[in-house]
C-alpha cells in the first residue's frame, strides 16, 4: 500500500511533548480492620478527540491519547468514510492542554474530495462518551444494520474453541496500561492458529478495535486470514465494524446482545462469546 504521512504536533507553548496515556496518583486505601494507609495508583486517562476530515470536525470522541494516528484510520475505514488506508493521505496528531485540565487531541486526516463529499452529505455530529458509538445519529437510518455478506473463509471451518481460546490465555497479559490502571479494554488481532499477535488499547471498547484496525491497515494486514478478540461485551457497533471491514470471525470474553447477533447472521460472521477457557460459545 502507498505510505501514509503521520505526524505529531504537540502544544509548542507547553514543555511536556505528548500526553500521557496514565496518570500518576496518591489516594487513602482503607482496610476492613480499620486502618488506613497511603497508596500510588495510576489511572488512564481519558480525553477529546477530534476526528477532522479536510479540516472539517466529524466525530468527537473521549479515548485513551496513544496510538491516535492507527485510532483515525481504523475509524475511517470501519465507519466507511473511505474505503482504503491508502486514501487517508496525510494524517496529522495534534496535541493540546499537556499537564492541563483542558488536555485534548485532534487528528487531522486529509481524503479524497469525492469521499468528503459523500462525508458531508451524512455528516454526523459524534459527541461520545467513553466508547459510545452512535451519539449524534440523527435517524434510524444512519445506523446501517444491513452489512454485505462477508466473503467465504475457507481456514475458518478449521477454527475450533481450542483455537479461539488460545488468544484469551495471553491477552490479559498483554494489556500493559491495564495492568497499571485496570480500566482499559483491548482488542487483539489472531491468527488462524490461534496466535495473538497485536493488542491495542483504549478506555473505549470501540475505540479499541478502531486502533487495531487502524494498526492493521497500515501495515498492509486487513484481508490476511485471522480473527478479533476482545476483552468487552460483543455489541452491534464492533460487529458492523468487523463486518464492514470483511473480518471472518469475532471472539470476545462476554455474550453479544441480540442486534450483535442479528448482524453477525446477516453477514455471515462467526460469532464467538463467553470465552473463558476452558469453555467458548458459537453464537454463528
Amino acid at each position: 500500500m502507498s505510505a501514509i504521512e503521520i505526524s505529531v504536533s504537540p502544544d509548542p507553548d507547553l514543555p511536556a511533548p505528548a500526553l500521557a496515556p496514565l496518570r500518576a496518583l496518591q489516594v487513602q486505601q482503607f482496610h476492613a480492620d480499620g486502618s488506613v494507609q497511603s497508596q500510588a495508583v495510576e489511572l488512564a486517562a481519558e480525553v477529546p478527540v477530534a476526528l477532522v476530515f479536510n479540516g472539517i470536525s466529524h466525530a468527537v470522541m473521549m479515548a485513551t491519547p496513544q496510538d491516535l494516528a492507527e485510532f483515525a484510520i481504523g475509524f475511517a475505514l470501519s465507519e466507511g468514510v473511505v474505503e482504503h488506508a491508502r486514501e487517508c493521505r496525510e494524517v496529522e496528531v495534534q496535541q493540546h492542554g499537556s499537564g492541563t485540565p483542558d488536555e485534548s487531541c485532534a487528528v487531522h486526516i486529509d481524503i479524497p474530495p469525492r469521499h468528503f463529499m459523500r462525508l458531508k452529505e451524512r455528516r454526523r455530529a459524534l459527541v461520545g462518551r467513553t466508547g459510545c458509538g452512535v451519539c449524534g445519529i440523527d435517524s434510524l437510518a444512519a445506523l446501517d444494520l444491513h452489512p454485505a455478506p462477508i466473503a467465504a473463509a475457507p481456514w475458518r471451518a478449521q477454527l475450533d474453541a481450542a483455537t479461539v481460546l488460545r488468544p484469551f490465555e495471553t491477552l490479559s497479559q498483554r494489556q500493559s496500561l491495564n495492568a497499571r490502571a485496570g480500566s482499559l479494554h483491548a482488542a487483539g488481532w489472531a491468527t488462524p492458529t490461534g496466535e495473538l499477535t497485536e493488542v491495542l488499547e483504549d478506555v473505549g471498547r470501540h475505540n479499541a478495535l478502531d486502533k487495531l484496525l487502524g494498526r492493521l491497515a497500515l501495515a498492509g494486514r486487513l484481508g490476511e486470514p485471522g480473527f478479533v478478540v476482545m476483552t468487552s461485551r460483543t455489541s452491534y457497533e464492533l460487529v458492523r465494524k468487523c463486518a464492514r471491514l470483511q473480518i471472518a470471525a469475532f471472539a470476545t470474553i462476554s455474550a453479544p446482545t441480540t442486534l450483535a447477533l442479528q448482524l453477525a447472521q446477516e453477514a455471515g460472521l462467526h460469532l464467538w462469546g463467553l470465552c473463558r477457557p476452558p469453555t467458548a460459545l458459537r453464537y454463528v
